[in-house]
């Protein structure tokens, strides 16, 4: 648990994802295309992957991948963001972290 937190708070957009989970892709992509670069911290690639998927789950992630924070704050999964993205409110919270171009 220690371990996520940490991760979580230490950029401002952060996505827990395994590799080759297609919904941790999607909602890189959304991420790209808004213009935002959260760090990516690849679970399936951690020698402590499977206690983060279970703190991940204990912190109130209905999926443990992807687990999406902003500013320290889980925001969720894939319908949790896709949902704020479709209301447009996604875009408000990355507001400060969008990329410079």
């Amino acid at each position: 648990m220690d371990k996520v937190t940490r991760l979580a708070s230490e950029n401002g957009i952060v996505i827990f994802s395994k590799s080759s989970c297609c919904m941790c892709y999607a909602v890189k992509i959304l991420f790209s295309e808004l213009r935002v670069r959260p760090t990516i911290h690849e679970i399936d690639q951690d020698p402590e992957g499977r206690e983060m998927e279970k703190a991940l789950m204990r912190l109130g992630c209905n999926a443990p991948v992807p687990a999406v924070f902003i500013g320290g704050t889980l925001i969720g999964s894939t319908n949790e963001v896709m949902s704020l993205h479709l209301k447009g409110s996604l875009s408000l919270l990355l507001k400060p972290y969008e990329a410079l171009s």
